[in-house]
């Protein structure tokens, strides 16, 4: 049986090949990491980066000055790190926030240390840091849509990023985000500038498409083939797939470092976790995504990705599918998605 090696390729190498301007020769822009309230997934995704990996970012894209997860500095040190890149480098570095930013009883349900005595709060530091970023990027769902640590009933008050600061905020959703996604994000920041975005601030060429579309298993929903289990190889979109509502290119890039792999390709289905709807409205995981058939309209699951895509993307929700079907569609998603455990069970 042969073995096949793949090289690892420096940053270097693709800014080359890529053609990044004046050849990548510029400094380094500095890079600030603040984890917030977070499980600190989307910082480990990135630990296991392939083609660069984490260490050639750190050595030929950025110069990172501050991650939470990965310092060795704490307490006064660190602090001061933030406030020296602030005060030296504003205008010039890179933000991104992993996390829900608490605003609930002043933001003192997460503190990133202390300041001049004082506690300083996630809230205020990312509000402050933001304000003098050259870009600022949220990274992973909670940053990005601000669930699931904002979920129902929200204690904390947890909101995305963009909720909280004035500056334009870069979306790169997912629980975890793809360490391509993040590299590649950081990457054209970095060579080009700002990539071009949806509707939801996030990256098009790794958001354009719904996994649905791009989905190696799509010719078995054309076909009407359907797994009624988890773990069989057919379409698993009558199980609770919710490819057909969610955009991320997970089919075609894939995952488990050297991209082998993705959910669906290990028999279980998609559970949205880039939408901005996760987790509230992507959940029970394993329950149907509604039919909605009306007369003379049939409402399939792509066409469904594409109305919920829009709806989503301008930010009214079901009032816009309501005005796309003549008011009647709003009221059929309410049934469906409003009320857990209810939902449309048509034949394709």
């Amino acid at each position: 049986m042969k073995t096949i090696v793949r090289r690892r390729r420096p940053m270097r190498t693709l800014r080359a090949r890529h053609g990044a301007p004046d050849g990548g020769k510029r400094g380094k822009p500095p890079l600030i990491w603040l984890e917030t309230n977070t499980c600190h997934g989307n910082i480990l995704s990135l630990l296991n980066a392939h083609h660069p990996d984490f260490g050639s970012m750190m050595q030929d894209l950025v110069d990172i000055h501050y991650t939470n997860t990965l310092m060795a500095a704490q307490g006064e040190p660190a602090v001061k790190t933030l406030e020296r890149v602030m005060t030296e480098r504003a205008g010039a570095y890179i933000l991104v926030v992993e996390g829900t930013v608490p605003t609930a009883a002043g933001g003192r349900y997460a503190f990133i240390g202390s300041r001049n005595g004082q506690p300083w709060t996630a809230l205020d530091a990312v509000v402050e840091l933001a304000g003098r970023a050259k870009y600022v990027v949220a990274v992973g769902s909670c940053a990005a849509w601000g669930l699931p640590f904002g979920a129902r009933p929200n204690p904390t008050g947890s909101k995305p990023v963009s909720a909280v600061v004035d500056t334009p905020v870069i979306n790169v959703p997912g629980c975890p985000a793809h360490p391509d996604w993040i590299i590649g994000t950081l990457a054209h920041l970095v060579w080009y500038g700002v990539p071009e975005l949806d509707a939801q601030n996030r990256p098009v060429v790794f958001y354009g498409e719904t996994i649905h579309n791009l989905c190696q298993r799509r010719h078995y929903f054309e076909s009407g083939i359907f797994a009624k289990e988890v773990g069989e190889p057919w379409c698993l979109y009558k199980i609770g797939c919710k490819g057909p509502v969610t955009y991320a290119d997970c089919p075609s890039r894939q995952w488990c470092g050297e991209h082998l792999n993705w959910p669906v390709g290990a028999n279980t289905p998609c559970i949205g976790c880039t939408s901005p709807e996760f987790l509230e409205r992507t959940a029970p995981f394993f329950e149907r995504l509604p039919d909605v058939q009306l007369p003379g309209v049939r409402l399939r699951a792509n066409q469904v990705g594409l109305a919920t895509g829009i709806a989503s993307a301008l930010g009214i929700g079901f009032h816009l599918a309501g005005n796309l079907l003549t008011g009647r569609l709003q009221k059929e998603w309410r049934k469906a998605l409003g009320k857990k455990g209810k939902v449309f069970r048509l034949k394709k």
